[in-house]
């Protein structure tokens, strides 16, 4: 069953929550307007920290090489720790 999270009145569905790395006051804390374009929001924690980035869809006129959701599992394993705590938050647009 799909989780849905609600972040300054904009739903998301959590689409991965590996080793419990979602926290719904953590990311309220921390997120800004900045991530309104975004389609996805990846979290991860480096020492305790949380670190937030953006991702476009593939076919999203933005989208490059550094911000495309296909580069996901590259930006995981060369800008994350190992086994660290994640998640990825997809947009739900409103129709």
């Amino acid at each position: 069953m799909e989780k849905i999270v609600n972040i300054n009145g904009k739903d998301y569905v959590l689409e991965k929550n590996e080793n419990e790395g979602f926290n719904q006051e953590e990311v309220n804390n921390k997120i800004t307007e900045f991530y309104d374009v975004y389609d996805y929001i990846v979290g991860d924690w480096a020492y305790g920290k949380l670190r937030l980035k953006g991702f476009y869809t593939e076919n999203n006129k933005k989208a490059r090489d550094y911000n495309s959701i296909k580069y996901l599992e590259k930006y995981l394993n060369e800008y994350c720790a190992y086994g660290c705590k994640y998640f990825i938050l997809k947009r739900v647009y409103k129709k």
